[in-house]
């Protein structure tokens, strides 16, 4: 009884090679990159040039889990970009680091720690606990239990341990956060070994103090941006984790990265007088209130507008709070607005929240309150719809001059009074002028609502056009027509009011998160106001000093520059000290740690001499080759070693220069960096860090020369995430498909800065792809004794050129990292040239130079994106010395022969364009007449091609005009000019002229004036001839007869109506 094959057998072979190939290139120590030698060249002015070399990476994944498919998306860019360099003689070095920094990994492994404490050390009561809340429920349906409120709906961190395929019983080794550092790094060099990494693993590391190296390097950095006075020490606002006590930048959120603090000037409105429903919510609360002063106050970002305030808005359906700001002042506002304010020094309390009354927005409607700089002596709380309790204050000013919104509110409360729940002479008010435009006047709201006819303040989407067009033309045209700055530019006169507001106490700065930003700890964030330390970024000349540094560097995409532009233009002040976490501690602040986006700059400088410091010793506590111990890397030394000062000779214990020159050597040899491949998501805040420390640290000659950004990678069009299941592993990607396959599909999954798409029907395809096309080697080579040799023929020359061409754009393609480009002309239009060359040669056979040829460079074309592949078919099938990996980039054998290309193309859509008229000319024939002759497509048949050795008359004609009529410095035509000639020549009567002359002019704006030139680069009818067996071959002809104009008769030329040179015309018939 016969055994069937897995359905997998095809991807097994391909993973039965991936471990051979690791371990012939683990044995060679293949991808181990070193410096020529001081002793091999000692001269540093023409190194690269006498070495070239390239060095690339990405940035290092956080260590609090394993690698995802997305990591290895971008990895995948890196390590094309190294494997194509290497190939072009380079000395290419690959580094992989792994952080270990800041707040992730503390918060889980505390987490940890407290689920411990609640289930035991291998969680064994978990289960008891979950049974006995479920026991619970069925009887207590109504009622959450202690337990339930414990073990109901939750998602505990030592679940999440599990999901990672970490044994229970090991799960509590993870609550001593430095235990991450230890798993996690060996676990990621695994999974990128086995995905094919071409990483040189001497020079890896953990950052934090757990590696005193690297440690030291930090401590380095820190007191050098310091003494240059890019570190300093303010108060300055940021965001903050109230539980964690400390700012929470970046990496150390759970959701909310490249969220800022958004500043308002925060307007106090005096209430006056509360409405009877304010008065009777707040007759509990009157005590509490009593001898305050309370102040509804709303956050503007256009101050200069309060002159025409006539009213303010709050949302009904929103809860307030009344909130003691001091013994005299309460502010009514959100709880959210509260606790923000509570850590920005308005209230006497820091951190404090004392609320003295609750009040529903509804209940303030009807208020009297006084609105500073208004001029109207007091105005009125109104309802609003679509007041967002999330942003701002809650409370919302009212200038239905110059706001859109409030104007279509207002004029909604007027119309509707009773309906709004208001009184009449609440909103008997007009808009009042504040700003004078040029396009809109001095009441820019009511013209802007008449224009786009908006009727109300439902009209969500008009009035989002609209506002947007208010703001822009009344802060960049506008003019102040009220007040002390009356005449003034409205961007020269705000800040000047917004200041003479604070001097008065009507107003104050206030600060709030851009969104929700919650931390590691699951809190949400709000803005500190808190003295700290940070980098100065934004300052002017640092900031100049960067766009140089962007202007000099390669992109890749237009995007990718836009994006750092836009950074550079919003980004300033980043505290770079943490109290909570792992890290590096501030050296002259040791209460503080080095947050985590600031020790993570420049480390790429670190990987250069890592392996000479530590070789392989992540956690730095093995000696590396230079005998160097990390107390010995002072900051002296470390200038020394990247060329920022001379050899410290005077200090104590220093190593030896000559142990330093070879750190110093490793250095100037792999600077600058070449590229850095990364998510988008990181230019508004690492990427743009990683150009500002360099700018700072090293001379504009060790600048960063390159940074490739890519987008996020979906799974099969959609979004990855582990709540949907929609989620896959780089290990498990590689369980699935294979390495190689996947390597495939991530080249194949695209390079823009959008959003990719890994593919499963891809990588499948890749599997199958892969398979076979090594089949067919193996054939291939079996038979070559048995293969045609000699002179080549007519087809011959059209595979190898077409090799050629796709060569030559594969390697265009590696150069600027368009990996889908790279294997579009490497791997898809390569093999299309193959199946064609060999349907043509299947009488004769193909020519044994030539699929040499092919396989050679088809492996090597292969051999950046499926090493693994690559490598066997080079060792175990070809039989070549040395190792894929270090073999040259496939060279053309000539330049593309543009004239052979022109007519494999003509033949190849002759073919088509016959095919095409055969079935045209089926589907016309209406019933036959009696003495009519029919065509029989599938009995012996033969084929005339009518080739027309020149143009018809009057298209002649109509090329003259356009050439005639055509300005080349414009690249335009005088349309005008071109029809006179047209009538002139009496040829605008024929309906085909029109058409032919709009195209020809199409051809000769993409083209120029080439465009005019429309004769073949060949000859058609000689090349026709070449290609009888083709044509009988693909389209079954018997016999094929190639007709030139010149020996058409009369009959012909009524068949050869439509020829013209390169479009033929046929006829079929029946033998």
């Amino acid at each position: 009884m016969s055994t069937e094959a897995p359905k997998t057998a095809k991807r097994d072979f391909l993973r039965s090679l991936e471990g051979k190939a690791r371990s012939l290139w683990d044995e060679s120590k293949a991808f181990e990159t070193n410096a020529p030698t001081i002793e091999e060249h000692q001269n540093a002015d023409d190194l690269h040039t006498t070495y070239p070399k390239f060095m690339a990476t990405m940035p290092y994944p956080y260590m609090n889990g394993r690698l995802h498919l997305g990591h290895g998306f971008t990895f995948s860019k890196v390590d094309f970009a190294v494997s194509y360099e290497r190939m072009k003689g380079k000395r290419a070095l690959l580094p992989q680091g792994f952080h270990c920094t800041g707040m992730p990994i503390k918060a889980c492994a505390d987490k940890l720690t407290r689920e411990i404490e609640l289930f035991g050390q291998n969680f064994e009561r978990y289960e008891e606990m979950a049974l006995a809340n479920q026991l619970e429920e069925k009887t207590m349906v109504s009622k959450k239990s202690k337990i339930a409120a414990k073990t109901g709906n939750v998602t505990y961190q030592f679940q999440i341990m599990l999901s990672l395929g970490i044994p229970r019983e090991e799960i509590h080794k993870f609550s001593n956060p430095y235990y991450w550092t230890e798993f996690f790094p060996p676990q990621t060099i695994k999974d990128l070994n086995a995905f094919g990494a071409k990483v040189d693993w001497r020079r890896s590391f953990i950052t934090t103090d757990a590696n005193p190296y690297y440690d030291s390097f930090v401590r380095w950095h820190m007191n050098s941006m310091r003494a240059m006075n890019k570190i300093k020490f303010g108060e300055r606002y940021t965001i903050y984790s109230p539980v964690d006590q400390q700012p929470c930048l970046d990496h150390d959120r759970s959701s909310g990265e490249a969220l800022n603090p958004q500043e308002y000037t925060a307007l106090k409105m005096k209430v006056l007088q509360w409405s009877d429903n304010a008065k009777e919510a707040l007759a509990s609360a009157a005590d509490a209130l009593k001898d305050k002063d309370v102040y509804l106050v709303a956050a503007t970002l256009r101050p200069e507008t309060m002159y025409g305030q006539t009213n303010c808005f709050v949302g009904t359906d929103i809860t307030y709070g009344i909130y003691q700001v001091n013994d005299k002042e309460a502010f009514l506002v959100t709880e959210r607005a509260a606790r923000n304010m509570a850590f920005q020094k308005i209230f006497d309390k820091e951190g404090v929240l004392r609320k003295l009354a609750d009040i529903p927005g509804e209940a303030v409607v009807g208020t009297q309150i006084k609105a500073p700089l208004s001029t109207l002596p007091h105005v009125y709380v109104l309802p609003m719809d679509n007041v967002l309790p999330t942003k701002g204050t809650g409370v919302v000013t009212s200038v239905p001059s110059d706001s859109p919104d409030d104007y279509a509110t207002l004029q909604d409360l007027k119309k509707k009074p009773a309906y709004y729940k208001v009184l009449p002479e609440w909103v008997a008010v007009e808009p009042i002028p504040v700003l004078e435009t040029p396009t809109y006047g001095n009441m820019i709201a009511p013209k802007l609502c008449e224009m786009k006819k908006i009727n109300s303040q439902k009209d969500r989407v008009q009035l989002a056009e609209a506002k947007e067009i208010a703001y822009k033309e009344g802060f960049y045209q506008g003019v102040m027509a009220v007040g002390e700055y009356k005449g003034m530019k409205v961007q020269d006169a705000k800040t000047k009011i917004r200041d003479a507001l604070i001097a008065k106490k009507d107003a104050f700065v206030y600060n709030e998160p851009e969104g929700l930003i919650i931390s590691r700890s699951g809190d949400e964030c709000v803005v500190a106001l808190m003295d700290q330390w940070y980098l100065d970024y934004g300052e002017e000349e640092w900031r100049k000093q960067t766009e140089q540094c962007l202007t000099n560097m390669q992109t890749f995409t237009i995007e990718t520059r836009h994006q750092f532009e836009q950074t550079l233009g919003w980004l300033n002040q980043w505290a770079c000290a943490r109290s909570f976490g792992l890290g590096t501690k501030l050296p002259w602040d040791t209460q503080f740690l080095v947050e985590s986006l600031s020790d993570s700059t420049i480390y790429m400088a670190y990987y250069t001499v890592a392996h000479l410091l530590h070789q392989g010793s992540l956690n730095g506590q093995a000696v590396g080759p230079a005998g160097i111990r990390a107390d010995q890397m002072t900051d002296a030394v470390w200038d020394y070693v990247y060329k920022r000062g001379a050899y410290p000779a005077d200090e104590k214990d220093v190593p030896p220069q000559a142990s330093l020159d070879r750190l110093r050597r490793e250095f100037e040899y792999f600077y600058p960096l070449d590229v850095r491949c990364s998510g988008k998501d990181l230019i508004p805040n690492h990427l743009t860090f990683f150009l500002y420390n360099h700018t700072a640290m090293f001379p504009e000659d060790l600048w960063p020369r390159g940074v490739r950004s890519n987008g996020h990678l979906m799974l099969d069009s959609k979004k990855m995430s582990k709540s949907t299941g929609n989620f896959m592993t780089l290990a498990d990607a590689i369980e699935k498909y294979g390495a190689d396959a996947t390597r495939f599909s991530l080249a194949d999954a695209g390079d823009s800065g959008e959003d990719a798409n890994f593919e499963d029907a891809t990588a499948n395809a890749a599997i199958l792809r892969l398979f076979t096309l090594h089949e067919w080697i193996v054939e291939q080579v079996k038979a070559l004794p048995t293969l045609r040799t000699g002179e080549f023929n007519y087809f011959d020359r059209v595979f190898e050129n077409e090799m050629n061409s796709n060569i030559i754009a594969a390697e265009r393609a590696f150069a600027m990292t368009h990996y889908r480009e790279a294997v579009k002309f490497g791997v898809f239009e390569f093999q299309t040239a193959r199946d064609a060359y060999q349907l043509t040669c299947a009488t004769i056979g193909m020519h044994k130079d030539l699929v040499e040829r092919y396989i050679v460079n088809q492996t090597l074309l292969l051999g950046p994106i499926c090493p693994h592949w690559a490598e066997n078919v080079w060792q175990e099938i070809l039989h070549k010395d040395g190792l894929i990996v270090d073999a040259k980039f496939p060279e053309p054998t000539a330049p593309v022969d543009e004239q052979l290309m022109a007519t494999s193309t003509y033949i190849r859509r002759t073919i088509k364009s016959i095919r095409d008229a055969e079935t045209a000319s089926l589907k016309k024939k209406k019933k036959p007449k009696a003495d009519d002759v029919v065509y029989n497509p599938n009995a012996p048949k033969s084929l005339t091609i009518y080739v027309a050795t020149k143009f018809p008359e009057w298209q002649e004609q109509c090329i003259e005009a356009l050439r005639t009529n055509y300005d080349a410095a414009t690249g335009k035509f005088d349309d005008v000019k071109v029809r006179q000639d047209l009538a002139a020549k009496g040829i605008l009567k024929n309906k085909k002229v029109m058409p032919f002359v709009q195209e020809q002019k199409k051809m000769v704006e993409k083209s120029g004036v080439e465009g005019f030139d429309r004769a073949l680069a060949f000859d058609e009818a000689a090349t026709l001839l070449l290609a009888v067996d083709e044509i009988k071959r693909n389209l079954g002809f018997n016999n094929v007869t190639i007709l030139k104009s010149e020996d058409w008769t009369e009959d012909d030329a009524k068949k050869a109506e439509l020829s013209v040179p390169g479009q033929p015309s046929y006829n079929f018939k029946n033998e």
